[in-house]
């Protein structure tokens, strides 16, 4: 099939790559976020699904909104037969809904219903869940509501950041889509309509979200850190300034308040509504990233001083 690929950050990757692979399918351009500035030096720069298009020589698309006019007719010029979706990070209207013949077929990092939204893989290492995955749909109009043309699983470990679990659905997802697009080539494949049971949202994650409350449990502590790492990045507020916090370990001991740090040799302590924690990486206020001990070793921390 001719394909239209569209999708902007690091986890569309591989994705692109295996469709690029495929004997089967031609992707003839690919549809991204406009340039952006990012790093210490603002330089605008192609985001990763534009600079791998940019390598194979395929048209890169980057329309301000996919209801642009201009992109719009310029996909109709195209006629593509398929449209794969990897985070794209945009909505669709349904004019842009409408052109290929067999729809855009979105990658989605959740086992749908569950987690219909921007951030499925932060969602479920925050609640808690044991099993995750990804599906192929077709988008419709309402949000991931669409039917179901296949799913991956895959484990959560009790360590996993969401950049890790995020990676390893990737590549996992990458292969399902494939096949997602060979069925529909062949005809043999159908997509399910979506339950209304089950339904649950991952809306974005914000910085704020990202703060972490010791007044909850020691495993809400933990989960919520993995949840945002690396990602907006789990922090607290020290000394009126922001620490950032890497993935901690409850420690299966008696522990201060909430919040109160306790400095050993080997290790940083902190107090949570349960057990405590013991701190793994921080990062100061113009600092870098570093062992807790070293940073509680410079920083001098008096007893009774908390992570707030």
């Amino acid at each position: 099939m001719r394909l239209v690929f569209a999708g902007t950050p690091e986890p569309a990757v591989p994705s692109l790559r295996a469709l690029l692979a495929s004997e089967r399918h031609e992707v003839v351009a690919v549809v991204t976020r406009p340039d952006a500035q990012a790093g210490r030096g603002r330089r605008v720069v192609r985001s990763p699904i534009g600079a791998l298009a940019d390598e194979h020589g395929i048209e890169v698309l980057t329309p301000p909104k996919a209801s642009d006019p201009a992109f719009l007719a310029r996909l109709a010029e195209i006629a593509p037969d398929a449209c794969p979706v990897v985070a794209y990070g945009a909505l669709l209207p349904q004019a842009a809904l409408d052109i290929p013949a067999h729809g855009w077929v979105n990658l989605h990092f959740s086992l749908l219903p569950a987690w219909r939204g921007a951030a499925p893989v932060q969602a479920a290492i925050r609640a808690g869940d044991e099993i995750t995955g990804a599906s192929t749909f077709r988008i419709v109009k309402e949000l991931d509501a669409g039917p179901v043309f296949g799913v991956v699983t895959e484990r959560i470990a009790d360590t996993d950041t969401a950049g890790e679990l995020l990676a390893r659905l990737a590549e996992s997802g990458a292969k399902l889509l494939v096949s997602t697009m060979d069925g529909i080539a062949d005809g043999t494949l159908r997509a399910v309509e979506q339950t209304g049971d089950g339904v649950t949202y991952a809306p974005k994650v914000t910085v704020e979200d990202a703060r972490v409350s010791f007044a909850d449990p020691a495993t809400a502590v933990d989960r919520q850190i993995r949840a945002v790492t690396p990602e907006p990045g789990a922090w607290a507020e020290f000394r009126g300034e922001r620490l950032k916090l890497g993935p901690v370990t409850v420690v299966d001991e008696p522990g201060p308040p909430p919040g109160e740090l306790v400095v050993e040799r080997k290790r940083v302590l902190v107090g949570t509504a349960s057990k405590p924690v013991r701190l793994g990486e921080v990062q100061a206020q113009g600092k870098k990233r570093m062992a807790a001990t070293d940073w509680a070793r410079g920083t001098r921390i008096e007893q009774g001083e908390r992570l707030q």
